[in-house]
């Protein structure tokens, strides 16, 4: 099966919905988007998505590892994209 990547717009908008308020998240999806976003699948957005639309402190929990996925983010496009951000 072939993977959709996504597209300029598609992109720009998820980069500005990276943006957050604890400059922490933001480094960190911000360099991560850096390296990976011309390879993003539509699956990977969509996790992506998901995580951005946490409270920023449950976030961070996340990106450090200081926490696990509650049950309901605990689908393997977002533990798949949450292990890629805590690799970077």
């Amino acid at each position: 099966m072939t993977q959709v990547t996504i597209g300029d717009v598609e992109r720009r908008r998820l980069r500005w919905r990276a943006r957050r308020g604890l400059l922490e998240n933001d480094i960190i999806v911000s360099r991560w988007l850096d390296a990976h976003e011309h390879e993003l699948t539509v699956d990977d957005v969509l996790a992506l998505e998901a995580l951005l639309d946490l409270p920023d402190g449950e976030l961070l929990d996340l990106l450090l590892a200081r926490a696990e996925p509650r049950p309901s983010m605990s689908a393997p496009p977002i533990l798949d994209v949450l292990r890629r951000l805590r690799a970077a």
